[in-house]
Formats: C-alpha cells, structure tokens, sequence
C-alpha cells in the first residue's frame, strides 16, 4: 500500500530536495532525488525538477512506492549476530562470505543471510543490497553494521560520511615496520595498469590510514590499523605502497604457507546508535586460523 505525505510550504526559497531533507531527515538526499525525477514527488499536483525552488503556498505531495520486487534469495547461511536492537545489527562477518551479490558471486552472500531472518531490510539506491551501511572484503574476517530501517540506515550512513564511525584492524604486515606508529596518506584510484585492482595514483580519491605497530613477530609485524577513510582495498594498497606488503594477500601483498587468506581482521568497531546518540563500542576475538598463523609465525 503506497503511502502519502502532503506539506504547504510557509517559508520560500530553499530546493525542493532541501525542503523535504529538513522536514523527514530519515531520508537521504540521493534517495529523495530518486522520489523526485521518478514523479512521486509533486508540486501543486505537477512533476519538477530537485532544483525547484518552493514558493509559500505551494503543496508538496510525496508519494512512497511499494518496494521493488527483488531478485534477491533468503539463505539459511549462520550468521554471528553480536548485537541487535530494533534499529541495527552488528555482524561478525566470517572471511569468504562475500557481503553483497554482485555479478561474479550473485548468491550465499551476507545479503542472502540477512534476507532468511530480516525480511524487511531498506534498501538504498541499490536493491542489491538491503541494510548495507559498509562493506568488508570477501576474505576480511570482522565487525559490519546492518540497518534494519531507513531511518537508520540514513544515521548510519551519516556518520560514515562523518567518519565519526571507529574501524579498526588487527593487520600482519611482512617486515619491520618503522617507525612504529604513523599515518600513511595517499590518495587511492583503479590501477591505471590493470583495473581489476586500486593503486595510489595522482588524482585519485583521498585516503588516510593510521597504524601502531603492537609487535614484532618473527620477521613480521602485527598492526593495529585505524581507517579515517573507506577507500577499496585501502588497508591492503596503502601498506604495500610503503613497503610492507600484508602477509597472505595475494593481490597486494605476498603469499603465506600458513594462511589462505589476507591477514587482516576487522576487530574494533564503534559508532553512535541511532535512536539515543550513545556512543557503542565492539570487539572481536581474531578468528582462529589467524591465530593459528600466528602461532606458526612465532
């Protein structure tokens, strides 16, 4: 059943997606421009453009289409649910699940899980995935928010867009890094050499990574990684940038004998929640053949 929503405006002169973003926050603007050059949004029963300017008297009608059918499969695939109130879902994600269909993996993703015990997740701009705030790379083990409504999904995002949101990675790294805590700030683009991978490269978008070096392992070292930023592959692109490639990532970084996968682990996870505005904080334990390889390190 589509539902309405009618406004008169009072005070003159903002945008139309301006006028309706002050008055129902929960949306984003990309989804309210959608409504708009869809038709559901109109002006005094007329369809117009985002940039309209809205002049006192006019009514605003917007209308909320049912949601679109979706190709997308519930699959009975466990899921470690470390939080979860009515507004989100704190998932720790194991590595190899892929978290969103896309055209190389369209099934037994995070997505298809979410979908066989929340039904009812927004969706964004994209359909594919419902509830996705962030994404963790297939074989990046760790802690992901999911939003369970709009309204929180558009919090969420926010403060990403912020990056009021702490991410932090436990990394092994090959070699000594030094010094032993910094930032590494490069801006990070498509490989102009081989698309299917990100590099740092002039002109790309800006990224910054900061470290701390907990210990020396063997001829490794075990990072702490905060993201500022949530640029592709960033963690994996930035350290191989400067020398110290991660241990098991066969894109970016050099092959292990102990691990199958890249060693990085997303194992701190902090943000505001979206009904009180109270700061929550997360950790994860590192799954156990990261530790396994550590131990065959030593």
């Amino acid at each position: 059943m589509e539902k309405t929503h009618r406004f008169t405006v009072g005070e003159p002169g903002s945008r139309l997606d301006t006028f309706i973003s002050d008055r129902l926050p929960e949306l984003s603007r990309t989804y309210i421009q959608k409504l708009i050059a869809d038709g559901y949004i109109t002006v005094n029963e007329r369809t117009v453009k985002s940039s309209h300017r809205v002049v006192a008297g006019e009514c605003i009608a917007i209308t909320f289409p049912p949601p679109s059918p979706s190709t997308l499969a519930a699959e009975d695939i466990p899921l470690n649910i470390v939080y979860e109130d009515k507004d989100l879902l704190v998932i720790d994600k194991p590595a190899g699940l892929t978290v969103h269909p896309a055209p190389g993996s369209p099934d037994h993703t995070l997505v298809n899980a979410l979908l066989a015990r929340f039904a009812d997740l927004p969706a964004g701009s994209d359909l594919m995935r419902p509830g996705i705030v962030h994404r963790l790379d297939k074989d990046t083990s760790g802690l992901m928010l999911v939003a369970r409504n709009r309204g929180a999904l558009n919090k969420l995002a926010n403060q990403f867009k912020a990056r009021s949101v702490t991410k932090t990675y436990l990394v092994l790294v090959k070699g000594h890094l030094s010094p032993e805590s910094g930032f590494i700030d490069a801006p990070i683009g498509r490989d102009p050499h081989n698309r299917k991978r990100m590099a740092v490269v002039d002109g790309g978008r800006q990224a910054r990574t900061e470290y701390r070096v907990k210990k020396y392992i063997g001829s490794c070292s075990l990072l702490e990684v905060r993201l500022e930023t949530g640029r592709t592959h960033q963690i994996r692109v930035h350290l191989s940038a400067i020398g110290y490639p991660v241990v098991g990532d066969t894109t970016y970084g050099v092959k292990s004998q102990f691990l199958s996968r890249q060693f990085v682990h997303a194992y701190r996870l902090g943000f505001r929640l979206p009904s009180s505005g109270i700061y929550v904080e997360f950790e994860s334990d590192l799954p156990p053949d990261l530790q396994q390889a550590l131990e065959n390190i030593t």
